[in-house]
């Protein structure tokens, strides 16, 4: 072919993507419309957050049968499988290698011997004994070639063997064949899929350029959002996913995503999965569990039954939690309860002593983790000090946890209001460590120790008795269009030093996606509720082009207040708030300026099963940060 000829040819390729493109853009929905249906995540079974026990903070890699099967004894014989800690997962050092060449995953039998069943080794006789003992059964992987352990840990014990190919033990280029092996086959429950060799082995990698792996382009930087293929990394996972679908179909199962807050997981991972790591990993020290914690504070609306933010496994009765820090493992025990935080223990269970088992196993404070209503914990009270969490449960009452995040004794005084109870009527309050019972009204002064939660089951009369705001109903609003347009790190999140590097460096620097987007009772960023001078304690805070799913059960009518937050700035266009319902459209503003006066909107939403909320731009200058557009007072009503 000429060279005339060839740039003719190429040319018409060109056209052609280009008027394929056109029409690709042309068919895209808008995604500001209603579509009457309920987004996020409700495949695998999931709908209270998952409990039991993983082999990685006890062992490390190196797991055995034995290890394994005697922690499932002890969830068994202390009565903490009655309590819901259901699941047995087997973390990294399970495998042996990849055979070749039909890619068959092979266990290491010398350290599961059950699993010697001929050539083809089977996890089938350890599943069906943890089954027979009333447990699930849970196994990890890589969404790339090779796992945490090979890449990242140096003294990695178990490590795979045989070539290159064989050590490649990932779901990488083998999603649809391991999946179908451990949950058709090997009839697991639960996966457990890290993100390390989609981070880990670019070509310049020691281990790549020595030969022990392949590269793998890196799809996420954990310090880029920027830097990171967002689309591609969410496009594995959904391999995952659609296999799960398909090889555990009719079956109970849970997926775990462990991308620790890279990639804008918490963007996308409550419609991927039903639990999803907000950060790296947790280790046994109060810092290292603050920073974990406060990446899940913000994130409410992005949690919901199906789909949890897990901020890692608990390291109760290790380190700074151990059985000499009593106070500090109850404060991180009650916490992961507020947050709805999946209570994964990750201790060696053959040595739990009957203080240890007093906190894993207190009923009611499980009860709060397990509620049905699925509704995230929110910040009532926010400080670098002190921090007041408040969940409304199934029945009405409220749950409420006073945080000393100081290692100073600490005064907080917790009133009615940020309860959203009557503080003109008592407020009963019962104390989920010591069972005491006490009444209020107004307010109430706690004192904390250092590092002390008081945790409280609370009954009262409600500021709204006709309906519920919908901060307080959290496991029913999800973020499907939070307006984040660049997403950004999380400057707000505890700066602690990183175990695995200490004071190397410059320190840590934000690096947890999911600055913005949408809040419960603040405007986006974490700012005050505020439109034209007039304060608001209760609503949800969004970015302008954002839309809202809330799932409707009984409510009649839905209520808020509407307008562009103080926060904002002049001269940044419009917002123009929509109720849809089922689809069809109930209500609209007017288009909101900043500095205008709150709007009231109301909408009959009797009947309806997804009630959306738009918060639609117009006018905004190219460039500008979106306005942060306030539901205030927002509120579903009998």
């Amino acid at each position: 072919m000429s060279a005339r000829s060839t740039r003719r040819a190429l040319a018409s390729l060109l056209l052609a993507g280009l008027c394929a493109s056109s029409i690709a853009t042309a068919q895209v929905a808008d995604p500001l419309a209603a579509t009457g249906r309920w987004s996020a995540n409700t495949d695998g079974s999931a709908p209270l957050p998952p409990m039991g026990w993983n082999s990685w903070n006890a062992f490390n890699s190196d797991v055995d049968e034995e290890k394994v099967l005697a922690s499932a004894r002890a969830l068994v014989d202390t009565k903490l499988a009655a309590l819901g800690y259901r699941y047995v997962v087997i973390d990294d050092g399970w495998w042996l290698k990849r055979r070749q060449p039909d890619g068959r995953m092979l266990i290491r039998t010398s350290h599961f011997p059950s699993a010697a069943t001929g050539s083809d080794t089977s996890f089938r006789p350890l599943t069906d004994r943890l089954h027979a003992m009333g447990l699930k059964a849970g196994i990890y992987s890589d969404i790339g070639r090779n796992s945490c352990g090979q890449i990242y840990t140096p003294d990695f014990k178990n490590q795979p063997e045989g070539s290159v190919a064989e050590r490649e033990v990932g779901l990488y280029g083998h999603v649809d064949q391991d999946i179908r092996l451990y949950f058709a086959d090997w009839n697991f429950d639960f996966i457990k899929v890290d993100g390390c060799g989609a981070r880990g082995l670019p070509a310049d990698a020691p281990r790549v350029r020595s030969g022990l792996y392949r590269a793998l382009p890196p799809l996420v930087d954990m310090q880029s959002l920027g830097g990171s293929d967002v689309a591609g990394i969410r496009a594995l996972y959904e391999q995952v996913h659609t296999a799960l679908r398909t090889h555990a179909a009719g079956r109970d199962y849970v997926y775990a995503l462990c991308l620790w807050g890279a990639g804008d997981v918490r963007a996308w991972g409550k419609d991927v999965g039903n639990m999803s790591r907000t950060s790296d990993d947790i280790q046994p020290v109060w810092a290292r569990m603050l920073t974990n914690f406060d990446t899940v504070t913000h994130r409410a609306l992005y949690a919901h039954p199906g789909s949890w933010n897990d901020p890692d496994m608990l390291f109760v009765g290790t380190g700074d939690f151990d059985a000499a820090h009593l106070t500090e493992a109850r404060s991180h025990f009650a916490l992961w309860a507020m947050v709805n935080a999946p209570l994964i223990i990750g201790y060696d269970l053959r040595a739990l002593t009957p203080k240890l088992q007093a906190i894993f196993g207190n009923a009611e404070i499980v009860a709060l983790n397990q509620d049905a209503a699925g509704n995230q914990a929110v910040l009532a009270y926010d400080s670098d000090e002190v921090q007041i969490l408040v969940k409304t449960l199934a029945d009405g009452e409220k749950a409420v946890a006073v945080f000393n995040r100081t290692a100073a004794p600490a005064k907080a005084v917790m009133t009615a209001a940020q309860l959203k109870l009557n503080p003109a009527a008592d407020v009963r309050l019962r104390d989920l460590w010591s069972k005491a019972t006490q009444t209020f009204r107004g307010e109430l002064l706690l004192a904390l120790a250092p590092h002390e939660t008081r945790i409280f089951r609370v009954s009262g009369t409600r500021r709204m008795p006709n309906g519920r705001y919908l901060s307080e109903l959290t496991g029913r609003v999800n973020a499907a269009v939070d307006g984040v347009v660049v997403p950004e790190p999380d400057p707000t999140i505890h700066h602690s030093i990183t175990p695995w590097i200490g004071t190397r460096g410059a320190g840590e620097h934000p690096q947890y996606g999911g600055w913005g987007g949408a809040e419960v009772d603040r405007a986006p960023y974490g700012k005050l509720m505020r439109v034209a001078g007039k304060e608001y304690d209760t609503g949800i805070g969004v970015l302008s082009n954002s839309r809202l799913e809330v799932r409707n059960a009984g409510y009649a009518t839905f209520t808020a207040s509407v307008g562009v937050n103080d926060s904002g700035q002049p001269g940044s266009g419009t917002t123009t708030f929509e109720v849809w319902g089922d689809g069809r459209l109930l209500a609209r503003s007017r288009a909101m300026a900043f500095g205008d006066p709150a709007a009231p909107l109301t909408a009959n939403v009797r009947g309806v099963r997804i009630v959306e909320l738009v918060a639609r731009a117009s006018g905004a200058p190219v460039g500008a940060r979106p306005a942060p557009a306030i539901w205030a007072d927002a509120a579903l009503l009998r």
